[in-house]
């Protein structure tokens, strides 16, 4: 079995007028299943940093980015050749405060917002969707969230 690769990805969210949490998804490129903006840890950028990267480039997300993920979750990528990578992806919380009309991926790929349980029925990742209803249900989290969107 390969050596696990190391991701970084952005998980966008904002609040709508009631006050509840929703989260900005893209459609993968090859699938165009529903996953978060993700990909490789960049030489010489700060996880965090790479994180606030991809959320442009495939979102056209703009906002306020943690420094400390909010959980780590597992998939297999799978590569040109067929074989499946397993990759551990980190995952940092972004207050986003403006979308792009236009972004470097918006041909490839499709954004939405969804609630946290909605876009947890979306993901096929087990522990993906785990952190996503702990926004709902989760206290803690959502306080975590709220202090995040007060320092941006």
């Amino acid at each position: 079995m390969p050596a696990w690769g190391e991701q970084i990805a952005a998980l966008p969210v904002r609040w709508d007028r009631k006050e509840r949490i929703q989260v900005l998804m893209v459609t993968s490129r090859d699938t165009g299943r529903w996953v978060m903006p993700k990909g490789w840890e960049m030489n010489g950028t700060k996880p965090w940093a790479a994180a606030e990267i991809e959320a442009l480039e495939e979102a056209g997300a703009r906002g306020f980015i943690s420094k400390s993920p909010i959980g780590v979750y597992s998939y297999g990528k799978v590569l040109d050749d067929g074989t499946v990578q397993p990759c551990r992806v980190r995952l940092y919380p972004m207050i986003v405060d403006k979308l792009k009309r236009r972004w470097k991926e918006r041909e490839q790929r499709t954004r939405r917002w969804f609630s946290p349980r909605s876009a947890a029925r979306r993901v096929q990742e087990p522990e993906l969707a785990a952190l996503l209803r702990r926004l709902e249900s989760d206290g803690g989290t959502r306080d975590a969230l709220r202090r995040l969107r007060k320092a941006a």
